[in-house]
């Protein structure tokens, strides 16, 4: 018996189109499984990929890859996305000497839209494919998907800055896995969300917009007034201004990131939708592996593990193993800074990864997280 028998029927993603609803939530379990063991003893990036599992399943259910584009920032999360596009088979060979790549990589795979590898690039990428096919008169749809780290990055504002003053037909999807949604009002965000996706309500806003035009002849300021009550309601929802639509995106959510189904229905429902739209997708890192849930910075990238207990495993040698550069360059910054007060630490992207927590635990207040944002970095530590 096959120990993954939906993944198998899966050789593109148009064998997806014919799952039934019970076989979405299936599938995505069964690709959650497969990941894990694949990870657990061919070292790769986990935690980001098992929180997209239900996103990327309902992204190839709904979109129609390769003729729609679907752009991975970073690309630590797409190996869903290289699961079902035709590379199950040879995902056992991920980040090996003639194996599949660890990201997209536009010379092995038609679906994968655009070579990625670092952050922040996707919703650029996106805007110029998108632009490039209303140059085609092609119409088919594009998707970057970006997590809240990566929108860090001063060229992803960059990005939604200039692709909100085009009408693309550009779906930014926003992968935020760390903040949680409110129990208390999710049932009303999910049918405010309902509404805001349906093709009647968007039908009855436009054609209440083109009547306000007619209106406008006698009341100029009646499109303002309507712009006014719009924003107000989205407003009070989100209890907040909003960074997105104030750059002229249309934005939808929070809408939970697990649940599949619901995600199908969103996502067909945005593609009936004009202009530069975002969708905020509410995910948790490591989803579906407890230890993974429990220490995400471990289980973003943690070598050879346990499948059942999620127990590191660690290199068998006679011989100390030795530091990591970054260890050196960490221990050698904090030393230095212990002999030099006007020394400070400003990170070049995660504290971890260059080991400049080792300095922050000590020195906390002579550390600077600026985010992935090297431009502003470097600058920053000018001044």
């Amino acid at each position: 018996m096959a120990l993954y028998p939906l993944l198998e029927r899966i050789q593109s993603p148009a064998d997806l189109k014919s799952f039934t609803p019970e076989e979405l939530i299936a599938v995505c379990g069964e690709l959650r499984e497969f990941i894990i063991d694949i990870i657990s003893q061919n070292p790769g990036h986990l935690g980001a990929n098992l929180g997209v599992v239900e996103l990327t399943v309902a992204l190839h259910y709904v979109f129609d890859a390769p003729q729609d584009k679907i752009i991975w920032d970073v690309g630590h999360q797409a190996y869903g996305h290289k699961i079902l596009t035709g590379r199950r088979n040879v995902f056992h060979t991920n980040r090996k000497y003639g194996g599949i790549s660890g990201f997209p990589k536009m010379s092995e795979s038609p679906y994968d839209a655009f070579g990625v590898g670092h952050s922040s690039t996707s919703i650029s990428a996106a805007l110029g494919i998108a632009l490039g096919m209303k140059h085609n008169k092609d119409g088919h749809q594009v998707v970057a998907v970006i997590g809240d780290g990566s929108m860090t990055g001063g060229m992803a504002f960059e990005g939604l800055n200039n692709a909100g003053t085009q009408q693309t037909n550009l779906l930014v999807i926003l992968n935020d896995n760390r903040i949680a949604i409110d129990p208390n009002t999710g049932a009303l965000k999910d049918y405010l969300l309902d509404i805001t996706t349906s093709k009647t309500y968007n039908r009855v806003r436009n054609e209440i917009w083109n009547l306000l035009g007619y209106i406008a002849k006698i009341n100029p300021n009646a499109r303002q007034y309507a712009q006014k009550l719009e924003a107000s309601l989205k407003a009070l929802v989100l209890k907040q201004s909003n960074l997105f639509e104030a750059m002229n995106f249309r934005y939808f959510g929070p809408v939970d990131g697990h649940d599949v189904l619901h995600l199908t229905e969103v996502l067909r429902d945005m593609k009936n939708i004009s202009g530069p739209k975002l969708l905020h997708v509410v995910t948790k890192k490591g989803k579906g592996f407890p230890q993974a849930e429990e220490h995400q910075t471990i289980f973003h990238s943690p070598g050879r593990f346990d499948r059942k207990t999620g127990e590191i495993i660690r290199k068998k040698s006679d011989h100390a193993e030795p530091l990591r550069y970054q260890d050196v360059f960490g221990e050698t910054l904090l030393e230095l800074a212990q002999m030099n007060p006007d020394i400070v630490g400003i990170t070049p992207a995660m504290p971890t990864g260059c080991s400049m927590n080792i300095f922050r635990e000590k020195m906390p207040g002579r550390v600077f997280d600026v985010g992935i944002a090297e431009q502003h970095a470097v600058t920053f530590s000018a001044g």
